[in-house]
């Protein structure tokens, strides 16, 4: 078996069953302090299913990324599944790759807040456009993301106004409502724009048509809440 921890849509427990369908133990951890929730790129997903809404810019995704200065960590769900399909020799699976093609996914240590100990989990980190070539292609890349005029994934800067996809905000935001108090306020207060300074909860009170942007029904199972 191997830990998964879930910082985003991985909120929501019938989310992730949708990946995961024979998950086990679906709890709450805490990511340590070097670690920073950011949404901070653009994921082809959220174009193809029509959520991406490029003339506000609201097309971002979240990932976790490590930080020089000490932060706060954030909080965020832990759980099992079978290692079969996800790792080859230690290293993620090519299958586990194709699931999460744009992010750098490492091993790291967490805080297990129901039994209170220390372990390891995989966690989907910030990658790089280069990274994102060698392992798919430039041509790969392209046909992905050029139809809706995207030029890059990773390199948009503090000053680009990308702002979260509305739907999927909103997904997490019920989702980690769903999960109690901690992780609510941990999501609310933990989690950046690419400015890395507007949190979350700033941006919701000023926007609150991110409350209203329901998934189209084909999605809701995945990004309902």
């Amino acid at each position: 078996m191997i830990t998964i921890l879930g910082f985003g849509s991985l909120l929501s427990e019938r989310s992730s069953r949708t990946t995961f369908p024979e998950l086990q133990n679906f709890r709450l951890a805490r990511v340590p302090n070097n670690y920073r929730r950011v949404f901070a790129h653009a994921t082809a997903p959220f174009f193809h299913h029509g959520i991406a809404l490029p003339g506000s810019n609201e097309i971002a995704s979240l990932s976790a990324e490590l930080v020089e200065e000490e932060g706060r960590g954030f909080i965020c769900t832990a759980f099992e599944v079978d290692s079969t399909d996800m790792l080859e020799n230690g290293v993620p699976s090519q299958a586990f790759l194709e699931r999460e093609k744009e992010f750098e996914i490492v091993m790291v240590p967490f805080y297990d807040l129901q039994t209170g100990k220390e372990s390891n989990g995989i966690l989907c980190t910030q990658s790089t456009d280069e990274a994102y070539f060698k392992r798919w292609g430039k041509e790969y890349f392209e046909k992905e993301y050029g139809p809706y005029g995207i030029q890059t994934i990773w390199n948009w800067d503090k000053d680009s106004d990308l702002k979260p996809c509305a739907v999927y905000l909103r997904h997490c935001t019920l989702a980690a409502q769903s999960m109690g108090e901690i992780c609510y306020t941990s999501f609310l207060d933990d989690t950046y724009l690419a400015d890395r300074t507007t949190t979350i909860r700033s941006y919701l009170e000023q926007n609150p048509h991110v409350m209203e942007a329901k998934p189209p029904p084909a999605l809701e199972g995945r990004w309902g809440g």
